[in-house]
């Protein structure tokens, strides 16, 4: 669920996925043959043995318990060593993939000694834990063939002792040593393979922690699969937290109908992204209900509820892949006319077409070469190549220049028209036209109405207003008390 990666560091996770599957891969592919090997050679060994003499094999056969306790007690500490080395490298690669990510706001504030003193911390921790880890794991070796020297020595002891009472020949002696190291060597192995064993289920933990993570969005059997909707939102007394006992939005009812305009204002903090969240069912209410066209968002196909909705957010994700494709990921079937249609319809296409390879060009990581006004366009005909009947828009605050932040005006109208949107707003224009004004604070809807309502009103939004758009203001256009 959304909610699990919101709180795991991404680096961690990523290293669960290599670092942890590439130990078990190793481990599967290495281990698991030598370990076979060694099994059959023990057992062709311990056959002939007893064929030979039943009690110069019982003799022989002491060494394997005394490996067996050795190799216990050493493994389980081991696996604990191995356990917290693979977490601090799951630590170490986060910092280092922040890092990486942060890297402009890193030299931006001239942080680099910080960084490298951050990560050198995680980095001796990894090394301390990889230290303890690897010095218990070359212990076995030593022990394995101390082991197999007193094994040596017992068989040849006890097999003097038995031979002057005449219950074995000095032939059998021999055969017995020698029987004895065919034995040790396939028990030193097993017993090295399975220290390293404890390394791969150290990592096999971390690997079901997430394999075991159950989804916190349950489908119902009988999920309805949405075909054409109208776009009616209801919030039926809506309440939600992302931590227990913090709550973000406190029993919010609102009403969105079918080509309405909802713009969500308010500061920082008070809710408006947790709206979007819920809608798009990123997370499950804690009371109440949300119904889209009178069917309640749980009862709905989760893949096909998020067909029927669109999101153009501030940071839009863009791949590193043509722009071509870009695009094309709002709906993958689509022709390249449609796309090429799509991105003129969201004023994409004349700077598209200036672009080294045109639609062809290969996007950086993220889009980042691009301006941000550019990834904004091609999201937003991403969405219009969507087709959705729901738009989640969540306007950027950053400033683009004149000419780009009116041809992302004019793609935005093109957008929302005859579809139900809900505006995250922070342009003057976008809340002026709103057919509904929702002012949110500390998670409430706290007023409502449209613009010149609100401003009528003399309240919260009236003061919200006056101080976001001062210099911005048409004294003609504030109603009078």
């Amino acid at each position: 669920s959304l909610r699990y990666f919101d709180s795991k560091p991404h680096g961690e996770l990523m290293s669960r996925l290599t670092n942890d599957v590439e130990t078990i891969s190793m481990m599967l592919n290495q281990s698991a043959t030598q370990l076979i090997s060694s099994m059959l050679t023990i057992i062709g060994v311990c056959f002939t043995m007893f064929a030979v003499n039943w009690r110069m094999a019982l003799v022989t056969l002491v060494s394997v318990p005394m490996m067996a306790i050795v190799t216990r007690y050493i493994a389980k500490h081991t696996r604990r060593g191995y356990r917290e080395q693979q977490a601090t490298l799951g630590i170490m690669n986060g910092i280092i993939e922040e890092t990486i990510t942060g890297e402009r706001v890193i030299k931006a504030y001239a942080r680099e000694e910080a960084s490298m003193a951050e990560f050198d911390v995680s980095n001796q921790a990894y090394v301390k834990a990889a230290i303890f880890a690897q010095t218990l794991s070359g212990v076995v070796g030593p022990l394995s063939g101390l082991i197999n020297h007193l094994a040596y020595a017992i068989v040849a002891l006890v097999g003097a002792v038995m031979a002057i009472n005449g219950l074995a020949t000095v032939g059998t002696i021999a055969i017995f040593i020698n029987y004895s190291r065919e034995l040790g060597r396939p028990l030193m192995m097993i017993a090295n393979l399975l220290n390293t064993i404890q390394s791969s289920l150290a990592g096999a933990e971390r690997i079901f922690e997430v394999l075991d993570e159950v989804p916190e969005l349950g489908e119902h059997d009988d999920a309805v699969s949405l075909g054409d909707i109208a776009g009616d939102v209801v919030f039926d007394d809506v309440s939600f937290s992302y931590v227990d006992d913090v709550p973000v939005l406190k029993s919010v009812a609102l009403h969105a109908e079918p080509g309405q305009t909802i713009a969500l204002v308010g500061p920082t903090g008070a809710g408006k992204t947790t709206i979007v969240n819920l809608l798009t069912r990123f997370y499950d209410v804690d009371e109440g209900s949300i119904r889209l066209d009178g069917v309640d968002l749980r009862q709905i196909d989760r893949d096909s509820l998020r067909r029927a909705i669109a999101l153009v957010l501030q940071d839009n994700f863009l791949f590193a892949q043509s722009v071509m494709e870009n695009i094309r990921y709002g709906r993958l079937d689509a022709t390249d006319e449609e796309v090429i249609a799509a991105a003129r319809l969201a004023n994409a296409d004349h700077f598209i077409r200036r672009l080294p390879n045109g639609y062809q060009t290969e996007l950086s990581e993220r889009g980042s070469n691009l301006s941000q006004g550019q990834r904004q366009l091609l999201a937003i005909a991403r969405a219009m190549l969507a087709n959705p009947q729901i738009l989640i828009l969540d306007e950027a605050t950053s400033s683009v220049d004149t000419r780009t932040e009116i041809h992302i005006q004019e793609a935005l109208l093109r957008l929302m028209e005859g579809r139900t949107a809900f505006v995250i707003a922070h342009r003057l224009s976008t809340i002026r036209s709103a057919d509904q004004v929702l002012v949110i604070d500390d998670g409430e809807i706290i007023e409502r109405g449209t613009h010149m309502s609100l401003l009528a009103q003399r309240g919260f939004y009236y003061n919200l207003y006056m101080s976001q758009f001062k210099g911005h203001v048409d004294p003609v256009m504030i109603p009078a008390e």
